[in-house]
């Protein structure tokens, strides 16, 4: 017998699909290539590609994503220094990556992808290891400046971060032709 969602679990859902129903076409489109590279869901380069530009950037992406196995194995339990440094290192890599590609245009989105691709557990790290890639040189200072004034106050200085995974997965939805269901 399948099990039920309680009450609270379908109500986060909705609002973890509201939360990217309010992102951009493209950001959604961004994140849900990055779950299908990350989780290793589909073949990337066969949903995704459209030119060979789009093809050399998801091999990018697969090779960078590739540390995010380290990332998941290395996720510090408590704050100690020595923890942070081998774990933080490569998510600041990966973010930086992410970031640069113009797709994650704020905190949220990056957020909302990096739960997906790491877990909860994750969440307290995700400012630092965002704040730390979006001030990176490599960026255009215009970018710089709208990724760092994105992220709040409240997520910036948060005392707890919630323990619940993600329930919301996005993934490809193909397209519909009207015509047909009117038939």
């Amino acid at each position: 017998m399948a099990s039920r969602m309680k009450p609270a679990e379908g109500a986060m859902t909705l609002a973890e699909m509201k939360e990217f129903a309010g992102f951009t076409a493209a950001t959604q489109r961004y994140i849900r290539r990055a779950l299908d590279i990350g989780l290793e869901r589909e073949d990337a380069m066969l949903r995704w590609s459209r030119d060979v530009v789009e093809a050399a950037s998801i091999r990018a992406q697969a090779r960078m994503y590739d540390r995010l196995v380290e990332v998941r194995a290395l996720l510090p339990g408590e704050s100690s220094l020595d923890a942070i440094e081998p774990f933080l290192a490569p998510l600041i890599t990966v973010t930086a990556f992410d970031l640069s590609q113009g797709r994650l245009t704020n905190f949220s989105a990056y957020r909302f992808l990096y739960e997906r691709l790491v877990g909860a557990e994750v969440r307290p790290w995700l400012p630092a290891a965002f704040c730390s890639a979006a001030a990176l040189p490599h960026l255009h200072p215009d970018l710089r400046r709208k990724l760092l004034q994105s992220i709040s106050e409240a997520a910036a200085t948060a005392s707890g971060w919630s323990s619940r995974q993600p329930a919301f997965f996005p993934q490809w939805v193909e397209k519909v032709d009207g015509a047909a269901l009117s038939n």
